[in-house]
């Protein structure tokens, strides 16, 4: 059986310049964009893709961002809207390790983690370029030795599990990860059908937005930007194959018109 219900789960909001959000292209200025974890009701378990961030986290190293999150927007306050506590999720899927996609992660301390080898090799030794966008690696206790980050309460609590993928996988009835790397090396985007929709094709952030996909414009946040475009082309094709809704990661135009939780898709 397909999932039975799709939550999205609201997470706050962050600022970046619009140069970064639209590279090379702008108009420049601050850009408040949402973040958002997805909810999976499965025969199969319960399933999250990617966390969002961890406020304190980015009041400390990007306090740039501004985030603005209140208690109810977190993991756990979030989760708290349908009626679930963090030890009930079974899985986590990370599409990559940018630290507003993991930053719950360390609230889910039952779950088995997904992600992409290459994504998890990424984080551990990233490239100078990359070192804010991984800043966060609290999901996993030896990444963070590796990297000498400091320690903190929660890496006494969290025991992550790795399963580690690669190349496309349905990884429940379903459930689909493309690989859509150049944001990141080792980035996944999800699709996830369901029995009364069309399905849904969720970018993570191979696009942040319609407007980056209507002007073919990736963010200034990447690894290889032939490989983004490429995933962005990817991300259309998939859509027409399957007849799929897409759905952004960070696009302020299109979240109003979002259900969130406790409201659900079916």
């Amino acid at each position: 059986m397909s999932a039975n219900k799709v939550y999205l789960l609201d997470g706050g909001t962050l600022v970046i310049d619009g140069y970064h959000a639209f590279w090379n292209r702008g108009p420049g200025g601050e850009l408040r964009f949402p973040c958002y974890a997805i909810l999976i009701d499965h025969p199969d378990g319960l399933y999250i893709f990617d966390t969002g961030y961890d406020h304190a986290h980015v009041e400390r190293v990007l306090p740039f961002e501004k985030p603005l999150q209140t208690e109810a927007q977190t993991i756990p306050g979030q989760l708290a809207t349908v009626g679930l506590r963090p030890s009930d999720i079974n899985y986590v899927i990370n599409s990559h390790y940018h630290f507003d996609h993991c930053g719950g992660n360390i609230h889910l301390t039952e779950a088995c983690t997904l992600c992409h080898a290459k994504e998890l090799e990424a984080c551990a030794s990233p490239h100078p370029f990359e070192m804010l966008g991984y800043s966060d690696v609290r999901f996993s206790p030896d990444i963070s030795a590796k990297r000498g980050a400091p320690a903190e309460p929660a890496l006494d609590i969290y025991t992550p599990k790795f399963e580690t993928l690669t190349n496309d996988q349905e990884i429940a009835k379903g459930m689909w990860l493309f690989e859509t790397p150049g944001h990141t090396a080792g980035h996944y985007s999800l699709m996830v059908e369901l029995p009364d929709r069309r399905p849904m094709l969720f970018s993570a952030d191979a696009c942040y937005s319609k407007q980056n996909m209507d002007l073919m414009c990736i963010s200034s946040f990447h690894l290889d930007p032939v490989a983004s475009l490429q995933s962005m082309e990817r991300l259309k094709e998939l859509a027409e194959k399957y007849d799929a809704e897409l759905f952004y990661s960070h696009d302020p135009a299109s979240y109003p018109d979002y259900l969130l939780a406790p409201a659900f898709y079916s």
